[in-house]
């Protein structure tokens, strides 16, 4: 059953696709294909910067809060440094400067809580990225690496992420590939997108192929 807070975010949000306010999403993280079998692939990923905060809480409760954090920096809640030209007003607010939005949405587990990270468009830079004003939310560089993935449709769980992964990572060992960090659970369409035209991967970060 829906919560309530879940059935306004999906209102606001579908809000700011009628209005355009996320109109921007259209830059993914860069990568090239190694290797690829079915849904299963290898990939290569360039550098990033990235919009990270850390929540607590179970798996399927963290991105409420953890997207109203980020979108709240994207969209002007930050200290600007210097003139930016902006890309896509993905809000109303003029508290700062707008950053457009990108794809996926990262989450990703380290402990007892939850890295949810928004990847910057890559034009900006360390330095020409606005510092956030909410102390919860930081930005962070991500060298280039290597992650083993696979690409599946459907409905956001906990359950369906837990087979994926573990079809993942029977692949990572056939390949006797080495892994070297966390799952990550990545998304990359609204929570109002229709279940089956939804996009979502599990990542896994393996030594270089």
């Amino acid at each position: 059953m829906f919560r309530i807070k879940d059935i306004i975010w999906t209102i606001v949000l579908l809000l700011l696709i009628m209005t355009g306010g996320c109109a921007g999403v259209s830059e993914e993280a860069k990568y090239s294909v190694v290797l690829k079998e079915g849904d299963l692939e290898l990939r290569r990923y360039d550098p990033q910067i990235v919009a990270e905060t850390i929540v607590e809480g179970e798996f399927n409760e963290v991105g409420n809060e953890a997207f109203r954090r980020l979108f709240g920096y994207i969209s002007g809640k930050n200290r600007k440094k210097e003139p930016i030209p902006m890309t896509a007003p993905v809000s109303q607010e003029r508290e700062g400067e707008k950053i457009s939005m990108t794809a996926p949405v990262n989450q990703e587990q380290k402990g007892d809580q939850w890295s949810i990270t928004f990847l910057m468009p890559s034009h900006f830079t360390m330095q020409t990225l606005p510092e956030p004003v909410d102390e919860r939310v930081h930005l962070r560089e991500v060298p280039e690496r290597f992650m083993a993935a696979i690409t599946y449709s459907g409905i956001w769980s906990r359950k369906r992420y837990e087979l994926h992964k573990a079809v993942l990572l029977d692949w990572i060992k056939a390949k006797q590939l080495e892994q070297v960090g966390e799952p990550v659970y990545a998304r990359y369409n609204p929570p109002f997108t229709l279940w089956f035209m939804r996009r979502n991967e599990v990542l896994i970060p393996v030594k270089e192929y």
